[in-house]
C-alpha cells in the first residue's frame, strides 16, 4: 500500500498544499490560483482537493497531515513581544489576538473541522476519517524544503524569511535523510523584515511587492548604504546582525518604519500611486547592497565552519535573484541550489517531506537533477478537455500538431506577437517557466513597455526575463551553472551589449529605461543584467521545442517569459482563467496546449462560471 503524506501551509500569507507518495512529490499547488485571490492565506481546499481528487483517493488513503509551523510558539512570540513594548502596539495587539482566539489558538480544531468538511463532500455515504495531524516549525519546513528535494547528499541549508515562530534566520546541516539544525537568528532581528521595511517605505506592498524593490534597485546609486549600517543594522565580520528597533514598528505597530526612520532619510513613505522620485531608487540600491553584504558574509562564515561544499537557500529571502547571482559569482560554494518555492507556500512540501524522513525514517535517494520536476507539480488540462470548453463557450480556434504549433508560433514572435503560452502542468512557486507564460520577441527594444503596460498593466520600470535553450546559455549570459527556476541574475555576454555613449551613460534613474543595451534588449536589464531561466528539453520538452523553432528561424535561443496574468491577480490556472485574461488585455494570440487562438477572430463571449468550477477540479 502506498503512502501518501500531506503538507499544508496557511493563515499567513501563499497557502498551498502538498501530496507525496511513497517520498516522490506528486503534486504541489497554491490556493490563489484557484480563489483567483492573490496570496491566499485561507484553508487551501480547493488545492488539497485537487490534489485527492486528481490521484482519486480520500483521507482514508493519507499517512498523515502535516502543516508548516507550530501556532502555539508563534503566540508565545506575539506575547513576550507586546509585553517587551507595551503599552506601545496595544492596538496591533488586540487586533491580532482577535484573529488568534477566533480561528489561529485553536488551529489543530479548526483544520480537523475543514478535513471533515471536506471528506463529507468527498465521499459523502462513508463516517468521517482523519489522519494522524502533525506539526512542523517554520523553518524547519523550509530547510527541508530546500534540503531533500536537493541533488546534493550533503548540503550547508541557510533560511532566511522575514519571521516563523521565532527564527528569522537559521543555519542547518542537511545529510542524507535529515537536517539538523545549527543556529538561529530570532525575531525581531530579521533581514527580511529589514528589506520588507524598505518595500513599505518605497511604497511597495510588504509580502508581496519584495521582488519590485529588487527590480527599482538598479535604477539608483547606493548612497544610502553607510547610513543603514551606521543606524539600522549592525553587521558581524560572519554576517550575523542585530537591527535597532528604534527605527522600526513592524514589533508593536501596524506600520513597518517609524518617524525616527524616515527623518533619517528625510522623507515620508511614498504612498503606492505616486511618482517614484529618486530617493527611493537610490534607497533600493543600499538596501540590495547591504542584503547581498549580509548573504554573502553568512555563507563565508558557514563554509569556513563546516567544510561542506554545496549550499541550499530557502525561505522568502532566497527568492531575490540579485543576491543569489552575486552570491553564486563569489564561488563560496562548489554548488548551489535554490527551492524555486522558497516562500510559505513551499513550506507545505517541506511539512510532508520531514514526515516521510524524519518521522518514519525513510531512506532518501538523491536525484542528481533535483527531485522538483521543473515545478512543473499542478493542475494539467488534456486537449480533449481544452476543446470541450472552448467549443462551449463558442471561441474560434485552429487546433495544430506539434511541428506546426511550433513553427507557427515561433513566426509570429519573430512578427512582434505577444502570445499567451498555456503548456502542461501548472508551475508551483512564483515564476512562470513555460507552463503558464506569456512570451515575446526579446530583440524588439519596445517589448518591455508594449508588455507592461499593454498587456501586464504593471510599472514600466519592471524587467522582464529570458527563457534560453539550456545548451546556449553560455553564448548568451555570464552564467557558468545552469538556471532552471529563473533564480540567478548574471550580465548578457559582453559580445552581445550595445557600447553607449557618453550621453545614455549619463542618465538617471527611469531615463535609463529608453536604453537599449543588448542584442536582447528587452530582457537586458539596465545593469545589463537579466533574470535567467534555462529550459531543458528533458524538463520542460514542448518550450524547448518552441524556443528552438524561434532560434532556427532567428538566430536567437532566447525569447521573453512573463508569467501569464495581469497586474494583482495570480497566474492563470484553467484554460478559462487564461482565455480570460487574453480577452482583457491586448495579447494577440493565446495557445492552449494544441489550440491556437487569434484576437482578431474572438467576439465578446460569455463564459461559464458553474461549469469552472467542474472543470478545473475533474
Amino acid at each position: 500500500m502506498s503512502n501518501y503524506i500531506l503538507g499544508i501551509s496557511c493563515f499567513y500569507h501563499d497557502s498551498a498544499a502538498a501530496l507525496i507518495k511513497d517520498g516522490e512529490i506528486f503534486l504541489a499547488l497554491q490556493e490563489e490560483r484557484f480563489s483567483r485571490k492573490k496570496h491566499d492565506s485561507g484553508f487551501p481546499v480547493n488545492a488539497i482537493r485537487y490534489c485527492l481528487k486528481s490521484q482519486k483517493i480520500d483521507l482514508r488513503d493519507i499517512d498523515s497531515i502535516v502543516f508548516y509551523e507550530k501556532p502555539l510558539l508563534t503566540f508565545e512570540r506575539l506575547l513576550e513581544t507586546y509585553l517587551a513594548t507595551a503599552p506601545r502596539g496595544s492596538r496591533s495587539f488586540i487586533a491580532s489576538m482577535k484573529v488568534w482566539v477566533k480561528e489561529k489558538l485553536f488551529l489543530k480544531s479548526e483544520l480537523k473541522k475543514q478535513f471533515k468538511y471536506l471528506q463529507k463532500e468527498l465521499v459523502p455515504e462513508l463516517k468521517p476519517f482523519l489522519p494522524k495531524f502533525l506539526f512542523s516549525e517554520h523553518h524547519q519546513s523550509h530547510a527541508a524544503a530546500a534540503f531533500f528535494p536537493s541533488p546534493f547528499e550533503e548540503s550547508i541549508v541557510l533560511c532566511m524569511d522575514g519571521v516563523g515562530e521565532w527564527a528569522t534566520t537559521s543555519a542547518w546541516i542537511g545529510k542524507s535523510n535529515t537536517i539538523k539544525p545549527i543556529w538561529e537568528i530570532s525575531f525581531p532581528h530579521s533581514l527580511g523584515l529589514l528589506y520588507s521595511a524598505f518595500t513599505y517605505y518605497c511604497g511597495f506592498k510588504v509580502n508581496s511587492g519584495e521582488y519590485k524593490l529588487m527590480g527599482l534597485a538598479p535604477y539608483g546609486e547606493p548612497k544610502y548604504v553607510d547610513a543603514i549600517k551606521d543606524h539600522l543594522i549592525d553587521i558581524k565580520d560572519d554576517g550575523t546582525f542585530k537591527l535597532n528597533m528604534s527605527y522600526f514598528e513592524y514589533h508593536r505597530g501596524f506600520r513597518m518604519t517609524s518617524r525616527k526612520f524616515h527623518e533619517l532619510f528625510g522623507a515620508p513613505p511614498r504612498s503606492s500611486d505616486s511618482k517614484i522620485t529618486q530617493i527611493y531608487m537610490d534607497l533600493a540600491a543600499s538596501i540590495q547592497v547591504v542584503t547581498e553584504e549580509i548573504i554573502i558574509k553568512l555563507s563565508r562564515s558557514l563554509r569556513k565552519e563546516t567544510g561542506i561544499k554545496n549550499l541550499c537557500l530557502g525561505g522568502g529571502v532566497a527568492l531575490n535573484c540579485v543576491a543569489n547571482g552575486k552570491l553564486l559569482k563569489e564561488e563560496i560554494f562548489d554548488e548551489i541550489w535554490i527551492q524555486p518555492a522558497s516562500g510559505d507556500a513551499g513550506s507545505a512540501l517541506g511539512a510532508s517531506l520531514i514526515a516521510w524522513y524524519e518521522q518514519l525514517k525513510k531512506p532518501r535517494k538523491v536525484n542528481h537533477n533535483d527531485s522538483m520536476k521543473g515545478t512543473f507539480l499542478g493542475c494539467e488540462f488534456s486537449n480533449k478537455e481544452i476543446i470541450s470548453y472552448l467549443s462551449k463557450i463558442k471561441a474560434p480556434y485552429k487546433k495544430l500538431r506539434d511541428d506546426e504549433l511550433f513553427e507557427t508560433i515561433a513566426a509570429e514572435i519573430e512578427q512582434g506577437k505577444v502570445v499567451g503560452w498555456f503548456n502542461g502542468p501548472m508551475e508551483f512557486g512564483p515564476r512562470a517557466l513555460g507552463g503558464r507564460s506569456i512570451i515575446g520577441d526579446p530583440r524588439n527594444k519596445e517589448m518591455q513597455s508594449v508588455m507592461n503596460l499593454k498587456i501586464k498593466y504593471r510599472e514600466s520600470f519592471r524587467p522582464f526575463a529570458p527563457s534560453v535553450l539550456e545548451e546556449d546559455l553560455p553564448n548568451q549570459f555570464e552564467l557558468k551553472t545552469k538556471s532552471p527556476y529563473m533564480l540567478f541574475v548574471a550580465p548578457v555576454k559582453k559580445e552581445l551589449r550595445r557600447e553607449l555613449n557618453n550621453e545614455e551613460k549619463a542618465l538617471k534613474g527611469i531615463k535609463k529605461l529608453n536604453v537599449p543595451r543588448s542584442n536582447i534588449p528587452a530582457v537586458t536589464h539596465v545593469d545589463f543584467s537579466a533574470r535567467i531561466q534555462t529550459v531543458s528539453k528533458k524538463t520542460n520538452p514542448r518550450y524547448h521545442n518552441l524556443i528552438s523553432a524561434f532560434k532556427k528561424k532567428t538566430g536567437c535561443p532566447t525569447i521573453i517569459n512573463t508569467s501569464f496574468n495581469v497586474r494583482g491577480e495570480p497566474i492563470v490556472c484553467t484554460p478559462q482563467d487564461a482565455y480570460r485574461c487574453f480577452m482583457r488585455t491586448e495579447m494577440d494570440i493565446l495557445v492552449l496546449q494544441n489550440q491556437i487562438l487569434y484576437k482578431d477572430e474572438q467576439v465578446d463571449i460569455e463564459q461559464d462560471e458553474t461549469w469552472k468550477q467542474e472543470f478545473e477540479l475533474d
